[in-house]
């Protein structure tokens, strides 16, 4: 599970350190490909397997189906961190994200979200004040 949030920096070569904290369940391969609300998303390589096979379940004869597996195959890059848990992010996902030089990594449960720091800090503050209230629609109670 992948919690917390992290501030690390993209480098010249457009390379990001993992945080520490994710490193082992990213060191055998991972995932990067375009998220919701302009953000990139990193999964494990066999978590987003796991995704894709969902994904498959999904009537191929649905134009929505097609539309979204398109975007979220077409933009997808794999790669495996080096030995200072560097990984590169394209230069297409980075103008997709925004990405400048200060990062926001945020642990999201089964995956990780690259945010550019102040994107990140405009999308908590529009989304705190009604933090409270969503538990009672998201959580499902028992």
């Amino acid at each position: 599970m992948f919690l917390g949030t992290h501030t690390p920096r993209l480098d010249e070569k457009g390379r990001l350190i993992l945080p520490a904290k994710f490193r082992d369940e990213l060191s055998s391969g991972l995932v990067v490909t375009k998220g919701q609300e302009r953000c990139l998303v990193v999964w494990p390589r066999s978590g987003f397997e796991t995704y894709a096979a969902g994904l498959r379940s999904g009537s191929q004869t649905n134009e929505r189906v097609r539309n979204y597996t398109r975007v979220l195959f077409a933009s997808a890059y794999d790669d495996t961190p080096d030995k200072q848990g560097r990984v590169t992010i394209p230069t297409a996902l980075r103008e997709y994200a925004g990405l400048s030089r200060d990062c926001a990594v945020v642990g999201a449960d089964n995956r990780v979200e690259i945010w550019d720091a102040p994107a990140w800090e405009a999308y908590l503050a529009a989304q705190d004040p009604g933090f409270a209230q969503l538990d009672g629609e998201v959580v499902p109670m028992p």
